[in-house]
């Protein structure tokens, strides 16, 4: 990075001022009252203070680094680095007097370090600072929590801090990368919406909200109560971590309420967490019923509603404190970013934020404007889904080279009335079991045509998974059998495509078998 500095008339630089990229800037006439120059070169160049006073020196990321140091303080630009350190003294106005001689001797000492420790670049912002008198205006500055901007006093800070100080927040805030970002809540408030939910929190991934609720809400020597069909590193997450912190776990069916009972009864249960429907075999809990049995014990209750949908399940509705999502599948939808998210009480995912914004596992904004996108079609996607995988489910069942069909829609599921009733559509994920071994079923898949093969599901594109070589390759058969995950199983997740092409592509790859 190159940096420059003239004296003319102080200016101010509005926040929300146009980037201008120009041909590279010629330093030699500047005269005073031209206009600051922002151009790029190849070279760093380091320019000298002039006069008996220091020049003010700001690093400029346009744009986002002239609105961290406004008074909105909006924008997540702290980890930018070198462009944190300013020196410079502040003021409302103009002011006769220079920075006294230990600002400067601070602010040299702060500005020498930050021009030695940019490298060469092949594109290097130059930026031409605007003085006189040491002073340098950032935006408008009305609000009283960065009234330090109007002081002579404040030199070599660290702008967000300084702006965030006071008001840590992130409703006030995002003075610091790891706590949001404005477009992240957008994300929260849209889900908040579809769930109903006071608050919401996004993070990186689904199982970085399963992990940060499940640190924030269970107490060191807890204990919690799940159930035996679930996704794999949940249930890893859940054996092998949490006893690290002394943490105890009941695992029951999902649908052995008497069990739950049990467990509450004698443990103190601080939650019950489960996914309804459940990963891969699509088994349902009746939501509303252990919500109530849970309350009356003083647990909380947690649903993973990820392959359900907000539009096909409100749990929170039906009773429960939160549910979670792993935005990746549905709601993201195009298999191309990954996300998750909590909602619940503004209570409840305040405590949760409160530990994310220790851990970390911030989404940002690109990622959330993806999900943002996949939402617009949210509805279109799903009612498409839900009517492809029940059709699809009911010709599976009837075809002889396949064993089991596992989906909620079918009369022949375990907690057919029960999705009924809690659901307003069964999902676009069919599990099955083909009649054959671990070979014949990898035929199977291989036949395929049209969906994608991958550990994933919930978007747009078809895809097909055999979890007995994919999310479960890692164990022996017998390993496997203790979780029901046969060689012959499948878990297929249906995209947009046209049915007919859909169902046409499988039949043909059965005849294969």
């Amino acid at each position: 990075m190159a940096v420059s500095s003239c004296s003319c008339p102080p200016r101010v630089l509005n926040s929300y001022s146009s980037f201008e990229c120009r041909s590279d800037p010629d330093f030699s006439g500047a005269s005073i009252g031209d206009k600051p120059r922002v151009g790029s070169t190849r070279r760093v160049m380091a320019s000298s203070f002039r006069g008996g006073g220091l020049s003010s020196l700001i690093f400029r990321f346009p744009p986002n680094f002239v609105r961290q140091l406004s008074v909105k303080a909006r924008r997540n630009c702290s980890n930018i680095g070198v462009a944190q350190i300013v020196a410079a003294s502040w003021s409302n106005g103009s002011v006769s007097s220079s920075p006294s001689s230990a600002a400067a001797a601070a602010a040299s000492q702060a500005a020498a370090a930050a021009v030695s420790a940019v490298p060469v670049d092949d594109d290097v912002a130059v930026v031409e600072g605007c003085t006189r008198n040491g002073s340098v205006h950032i935006g408008r500055s009305d609000d009283s929590k960065s009234s330090f901007l109007r002081s002579p006093g404040s030199i070599a800070i660290h702008a967000g801090e300084r702006l965030g100080r006071g008001m840590e927040k992130r409703h006030k805030s995002f003075e610091y990368g790891r706590y949001g970002n404005p477009t992240t809540v957008v994300l929260e408030e849209k889900i908040s919406a579809l769930e109903g939910a006071e608050s919401t929190l996004i993070t990186a991934s689904g199982m970085c909200a399963t992990t940060v609720m499940l640190m924030a809400l269970v107490p060191a020597g807890g204990h919690i109560v799940t159930t035996t069909d679930c996704y794999r590193k949940t249930r890893i997450f859940i054996e092998t971590i949490l006893p690290k912190m002394g943490i105890s776990a009941t695992v029951i069916d999902p649908a052995d309420v008497d069990g739950l009972e049990t467990a509450l009864d004698k443990n103190k249960v601080s939650l019950f967490f489960t996914e309804s429907p459940t990963n891969p075999f699509l088994r349902c809990v009746d939501i509303e019923k252990v919500s109530k049995l849970c309350h009356s014990k003083g647990a909380l209750v947690c649903i993973d509603g990820t392959f359900a949908t907000p539009l096909n399940q409100r749990a929170l509705a039906l009773g429960a404190d939160l549910v979670l999502h792993s935005l990746t599948k549905f709601i993201g939808g195009h298999n191309d970013v990954l996300a998750g998210s909590i909602s619940g009480s503004e209570k409840l995912v305040t405590e949760i934020r409160t530990l994310h914004h220790i851990l970390g596992g911030t989404l940002d904004p690109g990622a959330a404007y993806l999900i943002l996108r996949g939402m617009k079609t949210l509805h279109l996607r799903v009612r498409e889904q839900n009517s492809t995988a029940l059709r699809m489910a009911k010709v599976l069942e009837a075809h002889p080279r396949v064993r089991h069909v596992y989906y909620p829609g079918l009369p022949s599921h375990p907690e057919h009335e029960l999705a009924k009733q809690q659901m307003t559509g069964f999902g676009g994920v069919v599990s099955f079991e083909v009649d054959g071994d671990l070979e014949t079923t990898t035929k199977f898949v291989d036949a395929l045509k049209i969906p994608y093969i991958a550990p994933s599901f919930g978007g747009c594109e078809s895809i097909v998974d055999q979890p007995a070589i994919m999310s479960y390759w890692d164990l022996s058969q017998a390993e496997r059998r203790k979780y029901g995950i046969e060689d012959n199983l499948i878990r297929f997740s249906f995209g947009a495509e046209d049915y007919k092409d859909l169902k046409a592509d499988i039949l043909q790859a059965l005849e294969t078998i």
